[in-house]
C-alpha cells in the first residue's frame, strides 16, 4: 500500500499537478497504516507537495496539500522535519492561509517538544522571528498555537536567550502595537514563560513586559484593569509569581482598588477579577492568612451575594465555595457567625429562585462547604456543618430533593453531589433516614435516566455504603442493600422474570 502512495507522490508534476493527482494521493493514503509510513519515511519526496503550496494556488489544492502533508510529515521524525524542510517551514508561516500556517505551527509544536530538534529551531532566527508575527495574526488557533510554540523554546536558557536577549524581543514588542487584542496575547505569552520558573520570570521582567502589565493592571482603564486581572491571577499560580507580586506591592494594590471600588460607577467590570484573584490566593497560600491581611476581600465577597447582578452573586458564590474547600477556609467562614450563616440563607433562596446555571453554581459551593473526608469529622467540625446546612432554607433537606427530581440532568447531578458531601455525616445520615421516602429514592435505579445522573446517584451510594456509622443509622437490611446496590455498579437493570402461562402456545 505504501508503495502506490510513492509511486502517486513520484508522478506529482510541479506547480501544475492536476487535482486528480491529490485526490487520488489523498485517497490512498488513507488506507495506508502510519507504521508503514514510517518504515518508508526515506523514500518520501514531500517537495513537489510544498511547491503546490505556492500564495497563488487554488483553494481545493491548498486544502488537499494541507491534508496530505498533515499525514505524510507525522511520519518523518521531528528532527529531519527540521533539517529537511527548514525552507519550506518559513514559508508557510508566510503563507495567505491561515490552514498552511496551522499545518507549520503544528510541525513546529513536534520540534520544540523533541529534545534532539529543538536546538534547530533555535539556530534559526528567522523562523523564530516569524512565529513572533503569527501572534498578531487574525486568526485566533494560529496565534494560540504560535505562543504555545515559544513558550515551549523558553524551558531552555538557549531559549530564553534566543526570545529575550536578541532582536526577538524588539519584534515581539512591535508586534504588541498591532492592537489590543495581540498586545494581550503578548502578555499571555510573557506569564506563561514567567511561570516556569524564577530565572525565566527574571528575564520576563528585565524586558520590562511585565512591567508594562501591571501598569496597565492599575491603570484607569477598567475594561483593560479586567482583562490584565486574568493574567495576573495566572502569574499567581506560581509560588515564585506570588513572591514577586507581593515584593512588587501588586497585592497591595489589588486590594486598594477593591476598597476604592465603592465609589467607582464601573468597579462590575472589574470587580469580580480581582475577587477572583484574592479566592485563588488564599487557597494557594493560607485562607487565614489571606483573610486576615486583606479583609476587604471577605467583606467585598459577602457583599457581592447581596447585588441584584447575577454575574456578582456568582463570582462570590464560587468564592465562598473555593473558601471551604480547605478545613482551614471552612474555619475563617466559620468565624463570621451570624454573618455567614445570612449568606448561607441568601445561598439557600438562589437554589430556589436563580437562573439554571446559577444554582448549578451554588450547589457546587454547598458541596464544597459541607464536605469533609472521614479524618476531618471532629465533632466541632461536624457541628458545624449541621448547622451550615440547616441555615439554607427551612427544610434544605426537601429543597434539594426536589431539585433531585427535576428532569434537567445538570440540576440533578449538581443535587446529588451535596448529597455525596454530606454522606459520610452521621447528623446528615439521620437526616436523610428520617426522611420519609429518601431511603427508596437512593435505591431506586429508575430514576435515573441518563449516564450523568446514574453515576451520580451511585457516587451517593458509594459515600453512603463505605460510611462507618451507615449499618448503625440505616439498619442492617439497608445498608445490604446499598452494598448490593454498590456491588452491582451504576448501570445494573434488574432482570425481568417470564412466566409461563398454562395452555399458552
Amino acid at each position: 500500500m505504501a508503495a502506490q502512495v510513492l509511486a502517486l507522490l513520484r508522478a506529482l508534476s510541479g506547480p501544475e499537478a492536476p487535482l486528480e493527482e491529490l485526490r487520488a494521493l489523498h485517497s490512498a493514503l488513507q488506507a495506508v497504516p502510519l507504521g508503514e509510513l514510517r518504515e518508508r519515511a526515506d523514500d518520501l519526496r514531500l517537495g513537489p507537495l510544498f511547491a503546490l503550496l505556492g500564495p497563488g494556488s487554488r483553494r481545493e489544492q491548498t486544502t488537499l496539500c494541507v491534508s496530505i502533508l498533515e499525514r505524510l510529515l507525522q511520519a518523518v521524525e521531528p528532527v529531519d522535519v527540521a533539517r529537511n524542510f527548514r525552507v519550506d517551514l518559513q514559508k508557510g508561516l508566510a503563507h495567505p492561509s491561515d490552514s498552511v500556517k496551522t499545518l507549520t505551527l503544528s510541525q513546529v509544536g513536534r520540534i520544540v517538544e523533541s529534545s534532539d530538534a529543538v536546538t534547530e529551531i533555535l539556530n534559526n532566527a528567522e523562523l523564530l522571528k516569524q512565529i513572533v508575527y503569527c501572534i498578531g495574526g487574525e486568526n485566533l488557533s494560529v496565534a494560540k498555537a504560535a505562543i504555545k510554540s515559544l513558550s515551549r523554546v523558553s524551558l531552555t536558557q538557549t531559549g530564553l536567550e534566543a526570545l529575550f536577549e536578541s532582536d526577538l524581543l524588539d519584534d515581539l514588542k512591535n508586534v504588541m502595537k498591532t492592537n489590543d487584542i495581540v498586545r494581550y496575547r503578548v502578555y499571555e505569552l510573557i506569564v506563561e514563560i514567567s511561570s516556569t520558573s524564577p530565572e525565566s520570570l527574571n528575564y520576563c521582567t528585565t524586558s520590562g513586559l511585565i512591567t508594562e502589565l501591571l501598569r496597565e493592571l492599575t491603570g484607569e482603564d477598567v475594561l483593560v484593569r479586567a482583562t490584565c486581572i486574568e493574567m495576573v491571577t495566572s502569574l499567581a499560580q506560581s509560588h515564585h509569581g506570588r513572591q514577586y507580586l507581593a515584593q512588587e506591592g501588586v497585592i497591595d494594590q489589588i486590594s486598594n482598588i477593591i476598597v476604592g471600588a465603592e465609589s467607582d460607577p464601573f468597579s462590575s467590570f472589574y470587580l469580580p477579577g480581582f475577587v477572583k484573584f484574592f479566592g485563588n490566593l488564599a487557597v494557594m497560600d493560607s485562607p487565614q492568612q489571606i483573610c486576615e491581611r486583606y479583609p476587604v476581600f471577605v467583606e467585598k465577597v459577602f457583599e457581592m451575594t447581596e447585588s441584584q447582578d447575577p454575574t456578582m452573586v456568582g463570582v462570590a458564590v464560587d468564592t465562598i465555595g473555593i473558601l471551604g474547600s480547605t478545613v482551614e477556609g471552612k474555619q475563617v467562614l466559620h468565624k463570621a457567625g451570624t454573618h455567614f450563616e445570612h449568606l448561607l440563607m441568601k445561598v439557600g433562596y438562589q437554589v430556589k429562585n436563580a437562573s439554571t446555571e446559577l444554582k448549578i453554581r451554588c450547589l457546587d459551593a454547598i458541596s464544597s462547604l459541607l464536605y469533609l473526608s472521614p479524618e476531618q469529622e471532629t465533632d466541632d467540625l461536624l457541628r458545624m456543618t449541621e448547622s451550615w446546612f440547616s441555615s439554607l432554607s427551612r427544610d434544605s433537606l426537601e429543597l434539594l430533593r426536589g431539585i433531585s427530581n427535576q428532569p434537567f440532568p445538570e440540576l440533578r447531578c449538581a443535587a446529588l453531589k451535596v448529597f455525596t458531601a454530606m454522606a459520610n455525616q452521621p447528623w446528615a445520615q439521620k437526616l436523610m433516614f428520617n426522611s420519609p421516602g429518601f431511603v427508596e429514592y437512593v435505591m431506586d435505579r429508575s430514576v435515573e435516566r441518563d449516564k450523568t445522573s446514574k453515576d451520580a446517584k451511585y457516587e451517593l451510594v458509594k459515600a453512603l455504603a463505605n460510611s462507618k456509622t451507615i449499618a448503625e443509622i440505616f439498619g442492617n437490611p439497608n445498608y445490604l442493600r446499598l452494598r448490593a446496590y454498590l456491588s452491582e455498579g451504576p448501570y445494573y437493570v434488574k432482570p425481568v422474570s417470564v412466566t409461563a402461562v398454562e395452555g399458552a402456545e
